[in-house]
């Protein structure tokens, strides 16, 4: 449980370890369930790059927690496709006036945010994130812990 006066630093590196355990001991599902449990979005997902296609690697859904593997996508029309162009988070809090993707990509995902995993040589392997067919409030907070486990995640999808 986070004490009101537990610095922002000390909590973050308190959730990364919490994560790292998770997924030691429990695997990526479980890890996943331990992200979507600090964003108000239903998913939480790893995704890979796989040429013009985006495939599931693991699902974790809020409202149908046994559910461990979502569907693929083609690649334009995912949100993951702009993390791995860019190379960079991205952070969408309502798609319907986000003028960033506005006529860029047709998806039904409302809100979304995600980081890019790298694999062992630093090429960009896939994406960790949040998402959402719904408006989600900003969660800033989010980025520093998804980027803390995607570094750790790739190791653990084999």
């Amino acid at each position: 449980m986070t004490s009101p006066s537990e610095a922002p630093d000390a909590l973050m590196q308190r959730e990364i370890g919490e994560f790292a355990a998770l997924l030691r001991q429990q695997g990526v599902h479980a890890a996943l369930r331990y992200l979507n449990g600090r964003t108000p979005h239903q998913y939480t997902g790893v995704f890979r790059f796989d040429a013009d296609m985006l495939r599931n690697v693991a699902l974790f859904d809020r409202f149908q927690p046994t559910v461990q593997k979502g569907g693929d996508a083609p690649m334009g029309e995912t949100y993951c496709s702009l993390v791995g162009q860019q190379q960079a988070p991205l952070e969408i809090t309502d798609a319907s006036v986000d003028p960033r993707v506005q006529g860029v990509i047709s998806t039904p995902v409302v809100s979304y945010c995600g980081v890019l995993i790298r694999d062992t040589q630093g090429k960009a392997f896939g994406t960790l994130c949040h998402y959402d067919m719904q408006r989600c409030e900003e969660r800033t907070t989010d980025m520093p812990l998804l980027q803390a486990a995607a570094g750790m995640l790739y190791q653990y999808l084999g």
